[in-house]
């Protein structure tokens, strides 16, 4: 039985990337195929994906979810945003001296009131928090909120971040992370990617801020994952049906991408429309969609590790991530990326 050491490594904090590269595409990528490791820079990608694949993107836009403010006690307390329910209420994560209690007050910024309603999640880990003024929550945030960098970045948002901490392609408001994979993409790599017969497809996954809890037991099969909300158009799963039919393969866009599209085909067939998943894989998952995966270099012990392992193979991305370290190569959000393709005997099932 797996337990949470058998994910665990050892990485110098110097290789965690407090910066984006200059450009985009400037980053570099590790591709690992029939057993072979090859450095690569990410700009590669357009002769590495055939005519005839299918690339899937997630175009999630990352809202100002994080916002500081004060208790009607006067105590100050940090909010990130885990999800705008609606215009009128959130669930969110709260720092405080104090947790505070159901029906306690706040104001953010300065000018948000909002009203303590409840708890929730697996381990009431979120705050139910209810809008007390006039206005509307979406519109709020996005005026007063700070952008939330993940907490292994080391400083506090800038003007860089607000760009380059967001895809190119990001349409869809409601993440408080973002598709990490998705940032090396820029607009020419992807005109040269369609020119060069690469068909492009989208879905969207809010990341929530569940995706930087740790996992806190110690035999896998205990861990339960949070929930995140997606949504798969029916012109995604008609390109995927294409895409197979044709002999092509369908290369996820991150972490994200890749449990939208295998949560969706659970219980057999691709289902399009919204839904949400906590869909945990680790190795042994079989599956069903999904034949390459483009992402970053993820934490030890995280859930993201153990997906990338059942996707490529413990051995091989524990071979993969000693590389990584041994060459230099730059961690986690604003890190480099990796190219993997499913290991062998884990085909898709197709319906």
């Amino acid at each position: 039985m797996l337990t949470l050491d058998d994910f665990d490594f050892d990485l110098p904090g110097e290789l965690i990337a407090q910066h984006p590269t200059n450009e985009r595409t400037g980053s570099r990528l590790l591709q690992l195929t029939d057993g072979a490791l090859h450095d690569r820079r990410f700009g590669d990608l357009a002769e590495l994906i055939e005519a005839g694949d299918l690339l899937v993107f997630n175009d999630t836009r990352v809202i100002r979810a994080r916002l500081l403010g004060r208790k009607d006690s006067g105590g100050q307390i940090e909010v990130l945003i885990e999800r705008i329910v609606d215009a009128r209420s959130a669930l969110a994560q709260i720092r405080a001296s104090k947790s505070p209690k159901p029906g306690s007050r706040m104001v953010l910024e300065e000018t948000i009131p909002l009203i303590v309603r409840g708890r929730s999640g697996q381990q009431d880990e979120f705050f139910e928090l209810e809008l007390a003024g006039a206005g509307n929550l979406w519109d709020l945030i996005d005026r007063y909120g700070r952008l939330p960098l993940p907490p292994y970045i080391n400083h506090a948002a800038g003007r860089d971040d607000e760009a380059r901490y967001q895809t190119v392609f990001a349409r869809q408001p409601g993440a408080v992370a973002a598709p990490t994979a998705g940032l090396h993409f820029d607009e020419a790599l992807l005109a040269k990617l369609s020119a060069g017969g690469v068909d492009i497809a989208w879905l969207t996954l809010h990341v929530g801020a569940g995706t930087f809890q740790p996992v806190r037991v110690q035999q896998l099969a205990e861990h339960r994952m949070h929930a995140e909300r997606f949504e798969i158009p029916p012109a995604t799963i008609a390109a995927i049906a294409r895409t197979q039919a044709r002999g092509g393969r369908v290369v996820a866009v991150g972490t994200t991408c890749l449990r939208a599209l295998e949560a969706a085909a659970q219980h057999g067939e691709l289902q399009p429309g919204p839904a949400e998943t906590d869909i945990f894989i680790t190795p042994g998952y079989e599956f069903r969609v999904v034949d390459r995966l483009v992402t970053n270099f993820h934490l030890p012990k995280s859930t993201l590790l153990m997906l990338v392992s059942a996707f490529a193979g413990i051995d091989t991305i524990r071979g993969a991530y000693r590389h990584a370290i041994s060459q230099r190569y730059r961690f986690f959000s604003y890190g480099d990326a990796m190219l993997l393709t499913r290991e062998p005997g884990s085909a898709p099932t197709t319906s």
